[in-house]
Parts: structure tokens; C-alpha cells; sequence
């Protein structure tokens, strides 16, 4: 892992997935990533933005009932 960026197993170790996941969403185009020849290559900080733009919410009660409690 030279200067914070990782080919595509060492993104899926790193996100506790499979290769093909991360293959999968590479084509997808659902993460930010970096083409190096025909190599692809993450920086921990997109892999990070991934991880948080799939975040939820719990529900709370006031949620949960639209209005304050």
C-alpha cells in the first residue's frame, strides 16, 4: 500500500467484501477510482466516501411518528 492507494483485493480486504464486488461497482461506476495503465487503483479516502454515502439513519421515535416527541 504505497502512498494511500490500493489495487482492487486490497480494496476488498480493506471493505471486508469480495473482489467481485468491488469489480462490480468499478463498472458500475458507483465508486471513485483510478485508472494506472490498465490497472485500477483506490485511494482510501474513496473507499472511505463510499462506505458514508451508503449510510443510514436509525429510526427514532420522533422520526418514526413524523413529528416531535
Amino acid at each position: 500500500m504505497e502512498r494511500g492507494y490500493l489495487n482492487v483485493e486490497q480494496a476488498a480486504e480493506y471493505l471486508n467484501t469480495s473482489v467481485r464486488f468491488i469489480r462490480r461497482i468499478v463498472a458500475e461506476r458507483r465508486i471513485a477510482f483510478h485508472k494506472v495503465g490498465s490497472h485500477v487503483r483506490f485511494k482510501l479516502e474513496d473507499l472511505e466516501a463510499f462506505v458514508q454515502a451508503g449510510r443510514v439513519e436509525p429510526i427514532t421515535r420522533t422520526t418514526y411518528l413524523g413529528r416531535a416527541a
